[in-house]
């Protein structure tokens, strides 16, 4: 027994260790930025999902359904059995070494510098002309930008940057502080398959169950990305911030989105689709910048609220096994 409490508690500190692999990996994502796609896991999985979405597309509607919902199931299975290996791995060897092997393991699940580095470089073209504007804007959203004024440009790179910051932040962190290496690959497994099959039209049955389940793998997050942006103790901010969200037909995007609007104080739109804080007047450059600085600090707390969760359960989750062990 005292040879399995000595054990259980060499594991534990190992694994107690894990929320400093938080703050490292950021450090990386902020020294290096994105690897190059030969080098990126996320480029793998979309090498892999491109062949199968697009035999999946080809189905009928009952077939592309279901299949796209084992696609997503087999894959989170397998990659997040994978992540727990490995995690589980890394939890035998010195926290000197598990710690770092971990943070490297993390890094490709979120992505907070290209972020900052493309939305800031929408508002340096737009200097240059419109259209040198759009071009930029292409590089990170879908929608399109062949008919977007300068007001327009400004208005969706910030609403870029607002909802990307929980889809590859927040949520990402989130989900590793609460379930470790598997959750933040789980869920950028899950983010990945909406943005390649989330869509209506030909994708609507192949990519139905994984839009789904990207929403309710966000629904959460996306809530503490709003108030990371824009704080809401007060009732009447609470409902006001609600309202604005609604504004959207996601479910979750609306929040970052209508928290950095409200934050602002500008107007920020999808023409034809939703105004958020209409009565505001359409953001300046200097809001795009302003917008960037609010973003950044509310990466950082993100980054330490995540890595304070991670602690507590992590020490939870040690006195646990040891008073059973």
């Amino acid at each position: 027994r005292r040879r399995r409490r000595m054990s259980a508690m060499a594991t534990g500190s190992t694994a107690g260790a894990a929320w400093l692999a938080l703050p490292l990996a950021f450090a990386l994502d902020i020294a290096f930025g994105e690897p190059r796609s030969a080098l990126h896991p996320v480029a793998w999985l979309g090498q892999l999902l491109t062949p199968i979405g697009r035999a999946l597309r080809a189905c009928s509607p009952c077939v592309a359904l279901v299949g796209g919902a084992l696609a997503w199931l087999v894959l989170a299975g397998a990659l997040g059995a994978g992540a727990w290996a490995l995690q589980g791995a890394l939890r035998q060897v010195s926290p000197w070494l598990g710690v770092p092997l971990l943070a490297l393991l993390l890094k490709p699940t979120f992505a907070w510098r290209m972020l900052r580095d493309e939305v800031r470089a929408v508002d340096a073209a737009l200097a240059h002309g419109v259209s040198h504007g759009r071009a930029q804007l292409a590089r990170i959203v879908s929608r399109d930008v062949t008919a977007l004024d300068a007001d327009a440009v400004r208005e969706t790179a910030i609403e870029s940057l607002a909802e990307n910051l929980n889809d590859s932040l927040v949520a990402p962190l989130f989900w590793f502080a609460v379930a470790g290496l598997p959750g933040a690959v789980i869920y950028r497994l899950a983010n990945t398959l909406d943005a390649m099959w989330g869509y209506r039209g030909r994708w609507e049955w192949a990519g139905k169950f994984c839009a789904h389940a990207d929403d309710a793998l966000s629904w959460l997050p996306a809530r503490f990305t709003a108030l990371l942006l824009r704080p809401a103790w007060r009732w009447h901010c609470w409902m006001q911030l609600r309202r604005e969200a609604r504004q959207t037909p996601s479910p979750n995007g609306g929040w970052p989105m209508g928290a950095m609007a409200l934050r602002l104080g500008v107007r920020l739109r999808k023409p034809g689709v939703y105004t958020l804080n209409a009565t505001a007047p359409a953001p300046a450059s200097a809001d795009v910048a302003r917008a960037l600085r609010i973003a950044s600090a509310a990466a950082w707390a993100a980054v330490g609220l995540s890595a304070a969760l991670s602690a507590c359960l992590s020490t939870l989750a040690s006195a646990c096994f040891l008073c059973l062990s």
